[in-house]
Protein backbone atom coordinates (compact mmCIF):
# COMPACT_ATOMS: atom_id res chain seq x y z
CA UNK A 1 0.00 0.00 0.00
CA UNK A 2 1.07 3.54 -0.82
CA UNK A 3 3.94 2.43 -3.38
CA UNK A 4 4.60 3.31 -6.88
CA UNK A 5 2.34 1.48 -9.58
CA UNK A 6 5.01 0.37 -12.42
CA UNK A 7 4.61 -0.38 -15.88
CA UNK A 8 5.02 -3.76 -15.47
CA UNK A 9 2.55 -4.14 -12.20
CA UNK A 10 0.39 -2.17 -14.49
CA UNK A 11 0.40 -4.92 -16.95
CA UNK A 12 0.33 -7.51 -14.13
CA UNK A 13 -2.90 -6.53 -12.81
CA UNK A 14 -4.56 -6.01 -16.11
CA UNK A 15 -3.66 -9.35 -17.32
CA UNK A 16 -5.61 -10.66 -13.75
CA UNK A 17 -8.80 -8.97 -14.98
CA UNK A 18 -8.02 -9.58 -18.59
CA UNK A 19 -8.16 -12.94 -17.64
CA UNK A 20 -11.01 -13.13 -15.38
CA UNK A 21 -12.96 -11.01 -17.78
CA UNK A 22 -12.34 -13.48 -20.92
CA UNK A 23 -13.13 -16.41 -18.51
CA UNK A 24 -16.55 -14.95 -17.79
CA UNK A 25 -17.18 -14.15 -21.13
CA UNK A 26 -16.67 -17.75 -22.03
CA UNK A 27 -18.79 -19.05 -19.47
CA UNK A 28 -21.47 -16.48 -20.35
CA UNK A 29 -21.03 -17.96 -23.93
CA UNK A 30 -21.04 -21.28 -22.86
CA UNK A 31 -24.54 -20.72 -20.94
CA UNK A 32 -26.23 -18.56 -23.92
CA UNK A 33 -26.28 -20.98 -26.24
CA UNK A 34 -28.43 -23.13 -24.52
CA UNK A 35 -30.19 -20.63 -22.86
CA UNK A 36 -31.05 -19.24 -26.21
CA UNK A 37 -31.83 -22.95 -27.75
CA UNK A 38 -34.42 -23.05 -25.06
CA UNK A 39 -35.99 -19.52 -24.49
CA UNK A 40 -35.17 -18.73 -28.79
CA UNK A 41 -35.83 -15.20 -30.44
CA UNK A 42 -38.66 -13.77 -28.59
CA UNK A 43 -37.65 -15.28 -25.36
CA UNK A 44 -34.15 -13.45 -26.12
CA UNK A 45 -36.28 -10.34 -26.61
CA UNK A 46 -37.53 -10.38 -23.15
CA UNK A 47 -34.36 -11.47 -21.66
CA UNK A 48 -32.27 -8.26 -23.30
CA UNK A 49 -35.09 -5.71 -23.10
CA UNK A 50 -34.93 -6.89 -18.87
CA UNK A 51 -31.33 -6.56 -18.79
CA UNK A 52 -31.06 -3.02 -20.81
CA UNK A 53 -32.97 -1.50 -17.70
CA UNK A 54 -31.26 -3.31 -14.90
CA UNK A 55 -28.00 -1.86 -16.70
CA UNK A 56 -29.30 1.25 -16.73
CA UNK A 57 -30.41 1.61 -13.26
CA UNK A 58 -27.12 -0.25 -11.81
CA UNK A 59 -25.53 2.76 -14.21
CA UNK A 60 -27.38 5.33 -12.18
CA UNK A 61 -26.76 3.67 -8.80
CA UNK A 62 -23.27 2.25 -8.97
CA UNK A 63 -21.79 2.31 -12.63
CA UNK A 64 -19.21 5.24 -11.65
CA UNK A 65 -18.09 3.91 -8.28
CA UNK A 66 -15.15 1.77 -8.74
CA UNK A 67 -13.34 4.09 -11.06
CA UNK A 68 -14.21 6.95 -8.66
CA UNK A 69 -13.77 4.77 -5.33
CA UNK A 70 -10.09 3.16 -6.99
CA UNK A 71 -8.87 6.58 -8.12
CA UNK A 72 -9.79 8.30 -4.38
CA UNK A 73 -8.65 5.34 -3.00
CA UNK A 74 -5.04 5.03 -4.90
CA UNK A 75 -4.51 8.58 -4.51
CA UNK A 76 -4.58 8.52 -0.97
CA UNK A 77 -2.53 5.58 -0.48
CA UNK A 78 0.44 7.06 -2.88
CA UNK A 79 0.75 9.92 0.08
CA UNK A 80 0.47 7.40 2.41
CA UNK A 81 -3.20 8.61 3.96
CA UNK A 82 -4.28 5.21 5.29
CA UNK A 83 -7.34 6.44 7.08
CA UNK A 84 -8.67 8.52 4.41
CA UNK A 85 -8.52 6.05 1.75
CA UNK A 86 -10.75 3.76 4.21
CA UNK A 87 -12.86 6.15 5.06
CA UNK A 88 -13.81 6.49 1.48
CA UNK A 89 -14.36 2.90 1.31
CA UNK A 90 -16.70 3.45 3.90
CA UNK A 91 -18.58 6.73 2.60
CA UNK A 92 -19.56 5.23 -0.77
CA UNK A 93 -20.76 2.30 0.95
CA UNK A 94 -23.32 3.54 2.46
CA UNK A 95 -24.13 6.02 0.17
CA UNK A 96 -24.02 3.21 -2.94
CA UNK A 97 -26.37 0.92 -0.24
CA UNK A 98 -29.26 3.51 -0.05
CA UNK A 99 -28.96 4.41 -3.68
CA UNK A 100 -29.00 1.19 -4.83
CA UNK A 101 -32.01 -0.28 -2.39
CA UNK A 102 -34.13 2.70 -3.78
CA UNK A 103 -33.34 1.54 -7.59
CA UNK A 104 -34.33 -2.07 -6.46
CA UNK A 105 -37.40 -0.57 -4.97
CA UNK A 106 -38.50 1.48 -8.04
CA UNK A 107 -37.70 -1.55 -10.78
CA UNK A 108 -39.85 -3.74 -8.65
CA UNK A 109 -42.56 -1.54 -8.43
CA UNK A 110 -43.03 -0.34 -11.70
CA UNK A 111 -41.81 -3.24 -13.42
CA UNK A 112 -44.73 -3.78 -15.86
CA UNK A 113 -45.24 0.21 -16.60
CA UNK A 114 -41.75 0.04 -17.59
CA UNK A 115 -41.96 -3.25 -19.89
CA UNK A 116 -44.97 -1.98 -21.62
CA UNK A 117 -44.09 2.32 -21.52
CA UNK A 118 -40.83 1.83 -22.01
CA UNK A 119 -39.30 -1.28 -23.78
CA UNK A 120 -42.48 -1.88 -25.62
CA UNK A 121 -42.21 -5.34 -25.02
CA UNK A 122 -45.06 -6.80 -22.81
CA UNK A 123 -43.24 -10.27 -21.94
CA UNK A 124 -40.06 -7.94 -20.11
CA UNK A 125 -42.23 -7.62 -17.27
CA UNK A 126 -41.26 -10.72 -15.33
CA UNK A 127 -37.70 -10.80 -16.18
CA UNK A 128 -37.22 -6.82 -14.79
CA UNK A 129 -38.86 -7.92 -11.53
CA UNK A 130 -36.39 -10.85 -10.80
CA UNK A 131 -33.41 -8.32 -11.77
CA UNK A 132 -34.77 -5.61 -9.51
CA UNK A 133 -32.68 -6.89 -6.28
CA UNK A 134 -29.75 -7.81 -8.25
CA UNK A 135 -29.36 -3.60 -8.22
CA UNK A 136 -28.76 -3.57 -4.65
CA UNK A 137 -26.03 -6.97 -4.92
CA UNK A 138 -24.23 -5.23 -7.64
CA UNK A 139 -24.06 -1.72 -6.18
CA UNK A 140 -22.56 -3.16 -3.09
CA UNK A 141 -20.29 -5.55 -4.73
CA UNK A 142 -19.09 -2.36 -6.70
CA UNK A 143 -17.60 -0.58 -4.08
CA UNK A 144 -16.10 -4.01 -3.05
CA UNK A 145 -14.09 -3.85 -6.05
CA UNK A 146 -13.68 -0.36 -6.15
CA UNK A 147 -11.95 -0.35 -3.05
CA UNK A 148 -9.59 -3.10 -4.30
CA UNK A 149 -8.38 -1.75 -7.37
CA UNK A 150 -7.42 1.06 -5.52
CA UNK A 151 -5.37 -0.69 -3.42
CA UNK A 152 -3.95 -2.41 -7.03
CA UNK A 153 -5.39 -5.81 -6.40
CA UNK A 154 -7.08 -6.58 -8.91
CA UNK A 155 -7.37 -10.51 -7.84
CA UNK A 156 -10.63 -10.34 -5.36
CA UNK A 157 -12.18 -8.37 -8.52
CA UNK A 158 -11.12 -11.49 -10.76
CA UNK A 159 -12.23 -14.22 -8.45
CA UNK A 160 -15.12 -12.73 -7.32
CA UNK A 161 -16.32 -12.18 -11.04
CA UNK A 162 -15.63 -15.69 -11.93
CA UNK A 163 -17.17 -17.27 -9.48
CA UNK A 164 -20.34 -15.38 -10.01
CA UNK A 165 -20.26 -16.01 -13.21
CA UNK A 166 -20.11 -20.08 -12.76
CA UNK A 167 -23.30 -19.82 -10.78
CA UNK A 168 -25.21 -17.34 -13.07
CA UNK A 169 -24.34 -19.98 -15.76
CA UNK A 170 -25.78 -22.70 -13.89
CA UNK A 171 -28.87 -21.39 -12.36
CA UNK A 172 -30.05 -19.32 -15.64
CA UNK A 173 -29.93 -22.08 -17.54
CA UNK A 174 -31.50 -24.62 -14.83
CA UNK A 175 -34.26 -22.38 -13.86
CA UNK A 176 -34.70 -21.53 -17.81
CA UNK A 177 -35.13 -24.74 -18.53
CA UNK A 178 -37.39 -25.62 -15.46
CA UNK A 179 -40.17 -22.61 -16.23
CA UNK A 180 -40.18 -22.43 -19.73
CA UNK A 181 -42.93 -25.17 -19.56
CA UNK A 182 -45.17 -21.77 -18.30
CA UNK A 183 -44.51 -19.74 -21.22
CA UNK A 184 -41.39 -18.16 -22.96
CA UNK A 185 -41.64 -15.27 -20.63
CA UNK A 186 -41.04 -16.95 -17.55
CA UNK A 187 -38.34 -19.19 -19.19
CA UNK A 188 -36.49 -15.64 -19.69
CA UNK A 189 -37.27 -14.48 -16.59
CA UNK A 190 -35.52 -17.67 -14.73
CA UNK A 191 -32.27 -17.03 -16.98
CA UNK A 192 -32.78 -13.63 -15.44
CA UNK A 193 -32.79 -15.27 -11.73
CA UNK A 194 -29.52 -16.79 -12.30
CA UNK A 195 -27.74 -13.52 -12.55
CA UNK A 196 -29.12 -12.40 -9.06
CA UNK A 197 -27.85 -15.92 -7.57
CA UNK A 198 -24.43 -15.65 -8.94
CA UNK A 199 -24.29 -12.07 -7.64
CA UNK A 200 -25.24 -13.63 -4.01
CA UNK A 201 -21.83 -15.81 -4.52
CA UNK A 202 -19.91 -13.13 -6.37
CA UNK A 203 -20.26 -10.67 -3.10
CA UNK A 204 -19.45 -13.13 -0.81
CA UNK A 205 -15.85 -13.95 -2.70
CA UNK A 206 -15.07 -10.31 -2.02
CA UNK A 207 -16.60 -10.22 1.73
CA UNK A 208 -13.78 -12.74 2.41
CA UNK A 209 -11.59 -11.06 0.67
CA UNK A 210 -11.94 -7.70 2.73
CA UNK A 211 -12.41 -9.69 6.17
CA UNK A 212 -8.82 -11.62 4.89
CA UNK A 213 -6.99 -8.17 4.84
CA UNK A 214 -8.89 -6.13 7.31
CA UNK A 215 -6.12 -6.85 9.99
CA UNK A 216 -3.45 -5.09 7.51
CA UNK A 217 -5.89 -2.54 6.75
CA UNK A 218 -6.46 -1.88 10.48
CA UNK A 219 -2.75 -1.75 11.01
CA UNK A 220 -2.21 0.83 8.65
CA UNK A 221 -5.24 2.68 9.53
CA UNK A 222 -3.80 3.47 13.24
CA UNK A 223 -0.63 4.71 12.42
CA UNK A 224 -0.02 7.86 13.91
CA UNK A 225 -0.92 10.50 11.47
CA UNK A 226 0.82 13.28 9.98
CA UNK A 227 -1.81 14.87 7.64
CA UNK A 228 -5.29 15.63 7.87
CA UNK A 229 -8.10 13.47 8.50
CA UNK A 230 -11.00 14.57 5.56
CA UNK A 231 -14.41 14.89 7.00
CA UNK A 232 -17.45 12.51 5.83
CA UNK A 233 -18.47 15.75 4.21
CA UNK A 234 -15.73 16.53 2.05
CA UNK A 235 -14.98 12.95 1.03
CA UNK A 236 -18.68 12.42 -0.04
CA UNK A 237 -18.33 15.57 -2.40
CA UNK A 238 -15.28 14.53 -4.11
CA UNK A 239 -16.71 11.00 -4.45
CA UNK A 240 -19.95 12.70 -6.18
CA UNK A 241 -17.91 14.90 -8.31
CA UNK A 242 -15.92 12.13 -9.17
CA UNK A 243 -18.34 9.41 -9.75
CA UNK A 244 -20.99 11.81 -11.16
CA UNK A 245 -19.65 12.75 -14.54
CA UNK A 246 -18.43 8.95 -15.03
CA UNK A 247 -21.97 7.36 -14.58
CA UNK A 248 -23.63 10.24 -16.88
CA UNK A 249 -20.92 9.32 -19.53
CA UNK A 250 -21.98 5.58 -18.71
CA UNK A 251 -25.05 6.44 -19.10
CA UNK A 252 -24.76 7.60 -22.17
CA UNK A 253 -24.17 4.85 -23.60
CA UNK A 254 -26.85 2.93 -22.04
CA UNK A 255 -29.27 5.25 -22.92
CA UNK A 256 -27.83 4.29 -26.79
CA UNK A 257 -28.71 0.60 -25.82
CA UNK A 258 -32.30 2.07 -24.44
CA UNK A 259 -32.56 3.68 -27.70
CA UNK A 260 -32.08 0.56 -29.82
CA UNK A 261 -34.73 -1.49 -27.20
CA UNK A 262 -37.11 1.72 -27.30
CA UNK A 263 -37.10 3.10 -30.85
CA UNK A 264 -36.18 -0.25 -32.35
CA UNK A 265 -39.60 -2.14 -32.38
CA UNK A 266 -41.19 1.06 -32.89
CA UNK A 267 -39.47 1.86 -36.36
CA UNK A 268 -39.47 -1.53 -37.44
CA UNK A 269 -43.46 -1.83 -37.03
CA UNK A 270 -43.59 2.03 -38.65
CA UNK A 271 -41.40 0.63 -41.81
CA UNK A 272 -44.92 -1.35 -42.65
CA UNK A 273 -42.34 -4.57 -43.54
CA UNK A 274 -42.41 -6.17 -40.04
CA UNK A 275 -45.17 -7.41 -37.95
CA UNK A 276 -44.82 -7.07 -34.01
CA UNK A 277 -43.67 -10.83 -33.12
CA UNK A 278 -40.70 -10.41 -37.03
CA UNK A 279 -39.50 -7.17 -35.03
CA UNK A 280 -39.21 -8.74 -31.45
CA UNK A 281 -37.28 -11.35 -33.22
CA UNK A 282 -35.16 -8.94 -34.93
CA UNK A 283 -34.51 -7.35 -31.72
CA UNK A 284 -33.61 -10.47 -30.37
CA UNK A 285 -31.07 -11.57 -32.54
CA UNK A 286 -29.30 -7.58 -32.04
CA UNK A 287 -28.77 -7.97 -27.84
CA UNK A 288 -29.41 -11.69 -28.08
CA UNK A 289 -26.91 -12.23 -29.83
CA UNK A 290 -24.95 -9.45 -32.03
CA UNK A 291 -23.89 -7.60 -28.23
CA UNK A 292 -23.03 -11.47 -26.98
CA UNK A 293 -20.57 -12.38 -29.08
CA UNK A 294 -19.01 -8.96 -30.02
CA UNK A 295 -18.54 -7.76 -26.15
CA UNK A 296 -16.16 -10.94 -25.62
CA UNK A 297 -13.13 -9.01 -27.13
CA UNK A 298 -14.26 -5.52 -25.62
CA UNK A 299 -13.99 -7.12 -22.08
CA UNK A 300 -10.50 -6.93 -22.70
CA UNK A 301 -9.97 -3.38 -23.05
CA UNK A 302 -12.76 -3.16 -20.20
CA UNK A 303 -10.61 -5.33 -17.69
CA UNK A 304 -7.31 -3.00 -19.09
CA UNK A 305 -9.51 0.34 -18.34
CA UNK A 306 -10.40 -0.58 -15.15
CA UNK A 307 -6.28 -1.06 -14.02
CA UNK A 308 -5.54 1.96 -15.45
CA UNK A 309 -7.66 4.13 -13.35
CA UNK A 310 -5.77 3.90 -10.58
CA UNK A 311 -2.10 3.14 -11.99
CA UNK A 312 -2.79 6.78 -13.85
CA UNK A 313 -3.90 8.63 -11.31
CA UNK A 314 -1.07 7.37 -8.60
CA UNK A 315 1.27 8.10 -11.01
CA UNK A 316 -0.87 11.94 -11.49
CA UNK A 317 -0.50 12.59 -7.52
CA UNK A 318 3.12 11.04 -7.80
CA UNK A 319 3.74 13.69 -10.49
CA UNK A 320 5.86 11.13 -12.90
CA UNK A 321 5.44 12.61 -16.27
CA UNK A 322 7.50 9.95 -18.06
CA UNK A 323 5.64 6.84 -16.86
CA UNK A 324 1.76 8.94 -17.76
CA UNK A 325 3.29 8.68 -20.99
CA UNK A 326 4.54 4.93 -21.02
CA UNK A 327 1.41 3.71 -19.17
CA UNK A 328 -0.55 5.24 -21.75
CA UNK A 329 1.47 3.95 -24.85
CA UNK A 330 1.22 0.63 -23.34
CA UNK A 331 -1.90 0.57 -22.48
CA UNK A 332 -3.47 1.68 -25.94
CA UNK A 333 -1.44 -0.66 -27.69
CA UNK A 334 -2.07 -3.60 -26.27
CA UNK A 335 -5.73 -2.90 -25.93
CA UNK A 336 -6.00 -2.32 -30.13
CA UNK A 337 -3.62 -5.56 -30.39
CA UNK A 338 -6.16 -7.51 -29.13
CA UNK A 339 -9.15 -5.63 -30.26
CA UNK A 340 -8.34 -5.03 -33.97
CA UNK A 341 -7.93 -9.05 -34.77
CA UNK A 342 -10.46 -9.68 -33.09
CA UNK A 343 -13.05 -7.47 -34.48
CA UNK A 344 -11.78 -8.24 -37.67
CA UNK A 345 -11.59 -11.97 -37.13
CA UNK A 346 -14.88 -12.07 -36.20
CA UNK A 347 -16.56 -10.08 -39.46
CA UNK A 348 -14.86 -12.57 -41.57
CA UNK A 349 -16.10 -16.11 -39.61
CA UNK A 350 -19.28 -14.37 -38.63
CA UNK A 351 -21.07 -17.04 -40.15
CA UNK A 352 -18.94 -20.06 -39.04
CA UNK A 353 -19.10 -18.71 -35.62
CA UNK A 354 -22.88 -18.50 -35.75
CA UNK A 355 -23.24 -21.92 -36.48
CA UNK A 356 -20.48 -22.98 -34.23
CA UNK A 357 -21.94 -21.39 -31.08
CA UNK A 358 -26.05 -21.32 -31.85
CA UNK A 359 -26.54 -24.59 -34.29
CA UNK A 360 -30.19 -24.45 -33.76
CA UNK A 361 -30.77 -20.81 -34.37
CA UNK A 362 -28.30 -19.29 -36.58
CA UNK A 363 -29.18 -16.36 -37.73
CA UNK A 364 -28.31 -12.94 -37.41
CA UNK A 365 -24.56 -13.88 -38.58
CA UNK A 366 -24.90 -11.26 -40.97
CA UNK A 367 -25.32 -8.66 -37.88
CA UNK A 368 -21.94 -9.44 -36.96
CA UNK A 369 -20.41 -9.29 -40.22
CA UNK A 370 -21.51 -6.06 -40.91
CA UNK A 371 -21.01 -4.58 -37.47
CA UNK A 372 -17.70 -5.85 -35.90
CA UNK A 373 -15.55 -2.98 -36.59
CA UNK A 374 -17.64 -1.43 -33.77
CA UNK A 375 -15.53 -3.46 -31.72
CA UNK A 376 -12.30 -1.66 -32.41
CA UNK A 377 -13.88 1.78 -31.67
CA UNK A 378 -15.64 0.82 -28.39
CA UNK A 379 -12.31 -0.93 -27.07
CA UNK A 380 -10.80 2.52 -27.99
CA UNK A 381 -13.27 4.44 -26.44
CA UNK A 382 -12.85 2.62 -23.31
CA UNK A 383 -9.17 2.45 -23.03
CA UNK A 384 -8.79 6.39 -23.60
CA UNK A 385 -11.75 6.93 -21.11
CA UNK A 386 -10.50 5.17 -18.29
CA UNK A 387 -6.90 6.97 -18.97
CA UNK A 388 -8.49 10.75 -18.71
CA UNK A 389 -10.97 9.85 -15.25
CA UNK A 390 -6.93 8.46 -14.24
CA UNK A 391 -5.76 11.96 -15.10
CA UNK A 392 -8.89 13.53 -13.53
CA UNK A 393 -10.33 14.42 -16.69
CA UNK A 394 -14.19 12.65 -15.94
CA UNK A 395 -16.30 15.09 -17.26
CA UNK A 396 -14.70 14.97 -20.66
CA UNK A 397 -15.82 11.61 -21.70
CA UNK A 398 -19.16 12.42 -20.27
CA UNK A 399 -19.48 15.48 -22.53
CA UNK A 400 -17.73 13.15 -25.64
CA UNK A 401 -20.55 10.55 -24.87
CA UNK A 402 -23.24 12.71 -24.49
CA UNK A 403 -22.79 14.13 -28.15
CA UNK A 404 -22.11 10.20 -29.23
CA UNK A 405 -25.65 9.10 -27.86
CA UNK A 406 -27.34 12.42 -29.95
CA UNK A 407 -25.94 11.18 -33.16
CA UNK A 408 -27.09 7.33 -32.23
CA UNK A 409 -30.52 8.31 -31.39
CA UNK A 410 -30.70 10.35 -34.40
CA UNK A 411 -29.23 7.89 -36.64
CA UNK A 412 -31.33 5.09 -35.09
CA UNK A 413 -34.50 7.02 -35.99
CA UNK A 414 -33.97 7.46 -39.73
CA UNK A 415 -32.22 4.07 -40.47
CA UNK A 416 -33.99 1.24 -39.04
CA UNK A 417 -36.97 2.69 -40.49
CA UNK A 418 -35.89 1.55 -43.95
CA UNK A 419 -37.16 -2.06 -44.68
CA UNK A 420 -33.61 -2.79 -46.58
CA UNK A 421 -31.66 -2.00 -43.27
CA UNK A 422 -34.11 -2.56 -40.60
CA UNK A 423 -32.10 -3.88 -37.55
CA UNK A 424 -28.58 -3.49 -39.31
CA UNK A 425 -29.52 0.49 -38.61
CA UNK A 426 -28.73 0.22 -34.95
CA UNK A 427 -25.69 -1.29 -35.36
CA UNK A 428 -24.37 1.22 -38.51
CA UNK A 429 -25.75 4.03 -35.00
CA UNK A 430 -23.22 1.62 -32.95
CA UNK A 431 -20.51 2.02 -35.71
CA UNK A 432 -20.55 6.06 -36.10
CA UNK A 433 -21.43 6.74 -32.43
CA UNK A 434 -18.02 5.14 -31.08
CA UNK A 435 -16.43 6.34 -33.64
CA UNK A 436 -17.15 9.83 -32.95
CA UNK A 437 -16.62 9.56 -29.55
CA UNK A 438 -13.45 7.94 -29.83
CA UNK A 439 -11.90 10.26 -31.78
CA UNK A 440 -13.20 13.10 -29.67
CA UNK A 441 -11.87 11.34 -26.28
CA UNK A 442 -8.38 10.91 -28.09
CA UNK A 443 -8.41 14.47 -29.26
CA UNK A 444 -9.04 15.68 -25.56
CA UNK A 445 -6.24 12.93 -24.58
CA UNK A 446 -3.39 14.67 -26.43
CA UNK A 447 -4.69 17.99 -25.46
CA UNK A 448 -4.29 16.58 -21.85
CA UNK A 449 -1.07 15.51 -21.75
CA UNK A 450 0.21 17.65 -24.33
CA UNK A 451 2.01 14.74 -26.30
CA UNK A 452 0.23 12.25 -29.37
CA UNK A 453 0.69 8.71 -28.19
CA UNK A 454 2.08 5.89 -30.79
CA UNK A 455 -1.00 5.42 -32.88
CA UNK A 456 1.39 3.82 -35.67
CA UNK A 457 2.32 1.24 -33.37
CA UNK A 458 -1.25 0.83 -31.90
CA UNK A 459 -3.54 0.72 -34.81
CA UNK A 460 -1.52 1.24 -38.63
CA UNK A 461 0.60 -2.07 -37.82
CA UNK A 462 -1.97 -4.21 -35.78
CA UNK A 463 -4.35 -3.58 -39.02
CA UNK A 464 -1.85 -4.14 -41.80
CA UNK A 465 -1.59 -7.45 -39.56
CA UNK A 466 -5.27 -8.21 -39.10
CA UNK A 467 -6.07 -7.39 -42.87
CA UNK A 468 -3.06 -10.02 -43.90
CA UNK A 469 -4.89 -12.34 -41.19
CA UNK A 470 -8.61 -12.45 -42.37
CA UNK A 471 -7.06 -13.21 -45.87
CA UNK A 472 -5.15 -16.55 -44.56
CA UNK A 473 -8.01 -16.99 -41.89
CA UNK A 474 -10.86 -16.86 -44.39
CA UNK A 475 -8.99 -19.06 -47.29
CA UNK A 476 -8.29 -21.91 -44.34
CA UNK A 477 -11.76 -22.08 -43.64
CA UNK A 478 -12.71 -22.44 -46.92
CA UNK A 479 -10.32 -25.23 -48.10
CA UNK A 480 -11.48 -27.62 -44.85
CA UNK A 481 -14.89 -26.70 -45.18
CA UNK A 482 -14.57 -27.88 -48.93
CA UNK A 483 -12.90 -30.67 -48.02
CA UNK A 484 -15.86 -31.79 -45.91
CA UNK A 485 -13.83 -31.74 -42.20
CA UNK A 486 -17.16 -29.95 -41.16
CA UNK A 487 -18.32 -26.25 -39.91
CA UNK A 488 -16.61 -26.68 -35.90
CA UNK A 489 -13.32 -28.23 -37.11
CA UNK A 490 -12.85 -25.82 -39.64
CA UNK A 491 -13.82 -22.92 -37.78
CA UNK A 492 -11.16 -24.00 -34.70
CA UNK A 493 -8.63 -24.71 -37.23
CA UNK A 494 -9.01 -21.21 -38.66
CA UNK A 495 -9.46 -19.43 -35.85
CA UNK A 496 -5.84 -20.60 -34.24
CA UNK A 497 -4.72 -20.30 -37.58
CA UNK A 498 -5.56 -17.05 -37.92
CA UNK A 499 -3.52 -16.32 -33.94
CA UNK A 500 -0.70 -17.76 -35.51
CA UNK A 501 -0.24 -15.73 -38.63
CA UNK A 502 -1.44 -12.49 -36.94
CA UNK A 503 1.25 -12.92 -34.17
CA UNK A 504 3.97 -13.06 -37.27
CA UNK A 505 3.46 -10.61 -38.90
CA UNK A 506 3.05 -8.39 -35.91
CA UNK A 507 6.34 -9.57 -35.36
CA UNK A 508 7.57 -9.12 -38.83
CA UNK A 509 6.35 -5.51 -39.04
CA UNK A 510 7.91 -4.75 -35.19
CA UNK A 511 4.63 -4.44 -34.15
CA UNK A 512 5.69 -5.43 -31.01
CA UNK A 513 9.20 -5.49 -29.38
CA UNK A 514 10.77 -7.52 -26.62
CA UNK A 515 10.13 -4.98 -23.96
CA UNK A 516 6.96 -4.97 -24.52
CA UNK A 517 6.90 -8.76 -25.22
CA UNK A 518 8.25 -9.56 -21.81
CA UNK A 519 5.77 -7.29 -19.82
CA UNK A 520 2.93 -10.20 -21.03
CA UNK A 521 2.00 -13.21 -19.34
CA UNK A 522 4.47 -16.19 -20.97
CA UNK A 523 6.41 -13.47 -22.93
CA UNK A 524 9.86 -14.09 -21.55
CA UNK A 525 9.36 -17.47 -22.59
CA UNK A 526 8.60 -16.55 -26.22
CA UNK A 527 11.58 -14.68 -26.65
CA UNK A 528 14.19 -17.18 -26.93
CA UNK A 529 12.43 -19.10 -29.70
CA UNK A 530 11.37 -15.57 -31.55
CA UNK A 531 14.67 -14.88 -31.40
CA UNK A 532 16.03 -18.02 -33.28
CA UNK A 533 13.62 -17.25 -35.47
CA UNK A 534 14.75 -14.14 -35.90
CA UNK A 535 11.67 -12.56 -35.96
CA UNK A 536 12.31 -10.41 -32.99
Amino acid sequence: MGERISEKALVKQATILVTAGLLVRLLGFAYRIPMTAIIDNSGNAAYSAGFQIYNFLLILSSAGLPAAIGKMVSERLALKEYKNAHKVFIVALFGCGILSFLFMIVMFVFAEFIAVNICGINNAEYTIRTLAPTVFIVGIMSVFRGYFQGMNNMMPTAISQIIEQIFNAIFSVLLAWLLIGKGVEFGAAGGTAGTGIGAVFGLAVLLCGYFFIKPKIKKKVDLPMNYREETIGEIGTTLVRIAVPIIIGTAMFSITNLADLGLAMDRLEASGAFIYEEAEILYGQLHGKYAVLTTLPVAISTAMATATIPSIATSVTLRETDEIKKKINLIIKLAMMVSIPAAVGMGVLAKPIFLLIFPTTPDGWELVSAGSIAIIFLALNQIVTGILQGLGKVKIPAMNAAVGAVVKIALNYMLIVIPAINIKGAIISTTVCYMLVSILNVIALIKTVKFIPDLVSALVKPIFSALVMSVICYFSYLLLDMAGIGNTISTLVAIVVGIGVYGVVMLLVKGINKEELSSIPMGNKMIPMFEKLRLI
